[in-house]
């Protein structure tokens, strides 16, 4: 696949003579930090509890930014990137990969791909016609974007541009602010005969199925779907959100539903507060919340567990307050609610670590927009000034839960 970058690193090499020492800066700091580079496999990392998934999107297409993104978090050391079930952002996926690993000889992280059993909020698009738009609307859509996926520009007193559909990834909050109600959202859900093909391809690692939880013949009929493409898989995750009384049984029935022709790993994703984590640090308290329930209940199935939805920095911070980061065991006062338990396997973890999607992207897309600013759609590494700010940007989130040069 050609992403489409004018220029390659080598025609730029001559205009950038600082290139290679600053591309030295970037391994040492990766060196100095202390990211394991073989020998802690994605599956340990799970067992452990330092288990980091970046999020790119399952709506978010854009492939130069996921291309770049992909670079920037596997020198950051995550274990998983997360993107949506479209061959050529796959590409970009697995291009950001190599890209890293020919900078540092790093451990190579899992690609998934997110599909959806029903309409779900990570799999739709914002829409609107921008010939509808008053010449004289101050567009806070444009500025409420966290994707930068509005852009206007008024030609002849008539708005131009609109919804960048790429770079969309359905976080919804242009639609209440609109001040003349023109923006709508357009659901889908991917089709499963192609997710099944683009599985056989061996490409990918893992899936993640974003379900409601409260429509399992969906579910079992994306399942059946899915048929033999599941067989080389590493790992089959489910995300859904707490639905109260019903979270347990419904985890139970998937995970019947899985078993029955899969033997590989499977991971639970709680979605606390889907696509927020850059909106503040009170947004990762639903995920921490929905753990902190999941792991006090005895009948829950095997799995292990991961939190999404409004993760950011102060994620871990949440859990370590509520003594579950990286333990086996949970236990509280015979005044408390909580009762001591073991993790489903007694040498793992109880969490086994975090996803971050919306927060990761803000951290490294300010680096991006500059980038992009000065030198249009580069590669990273041709640039390695804006790479370094962006491996630091990045290591600060990761390290939350992988405390780096702390053991």
């Amino acid at each position: 696949m050609s992403i489409g970058f004018p220029f390659s690193c080598a025609s730029l090499s001559s205009q950038l003579p600082g290139r290679s020492t600053n591309l030295e800066n970037v391994k040492s700091l990766v060196t100095k930090t202390g990211i394991p580079s073989t020998i802690t496999s994605p599956l340990e990392s799970l067992q452990k509890g330092n288990w980091v998934k970046l999020i790119c999107g399952a709506s978010f297409e854009d492939v130069i930014d996921i291309r770049n993104l992909s670079l920037v978090y596997t020198l950051s050391g995550v274990d998983c990137i997360d993107c949506a079930a479209d061959a050529s952002v796959v590409n970009a996926v697995h291009d950001g990969i190599e890209a890293a690993r020919d900078i540092v000889p790093i451990r190579r992280p899992w690609v998934m791909i997110s599909v959806n059993d029903s309409e779900d909020l990570h799999f739709r698009k914002a829409e609107f016609d921008p010939d509808d738009c008053p010449p004289d609307c101050s567009r806070p859509c444009e500025n409420v974007c966290p994707a930068d996926a509005i852009s206007l520009s008024a030609k002849f007193g008539v708005s131009k541009g609109g919804v960048l559909g790429e770079r969309c990834y359905g976080c919804g909050r242009c639609i209440p602010v609109c001040p003349y109600d023109k923006i709508s959202a357009i659901t889908y859900i991917r089709d499963v005969a192609a997710t099944a093909e683009l599985l056989k391809q061996n490409k990918i690692d893992a899936i993640e199925i974003h379900t409601s939880g409260r429509q399992e013949e969906s579910f079992q009929q994306l399942w059946d779907g899915l048929g033999d493409s599941i067989h080389k898989l590493r790992l089959i995750a489910v995300s859904l959100p707490d639905i109260g009384e019903l979270t347990i049984p419904t985890m139970n029935s998937m995970y019947t539903t899985i078993k029955a022709n899969s033997h590989c790993l499977n991971l639970w994703q709680l979605d606390g507060r889907p696509m927020s984590g850059d909106i503040g640090r009170g947004a990762t308290r639903e995920a921490i919340k929905f753990a902190l329930h999941l792991v006090s209940l005895k009948n829950r199935p095997k799995g292990f567990l991961q939190l999404a939805g409004g993760t950011n920095a102060h994620t871990v911070e949440g859990l370590k307050r509520e003594r579950i980061f990286q333990t086996t065991t949970l236990s509280e006062d015979s005044d408390g609610d909580k009762v001591c338990l073991n993790s489903s396997e007694s040498s793992h973890a109880l969490i086994g670590g975090v996803a971050f999607g919306g927060y990761a992207r803000k951290v490294v897309g300010r680096v991006l927009r500059s980038l992009q600013l000065e030198h249009g759609y580069a590669r990273f590494e041709c640039h390695p000034d804006h790479l370094l700010q962006a491996l630091t940007a990045s290591l600060a989130l990761v390290r939350t839960v992988k405390c780096y040069n702390e053991s």
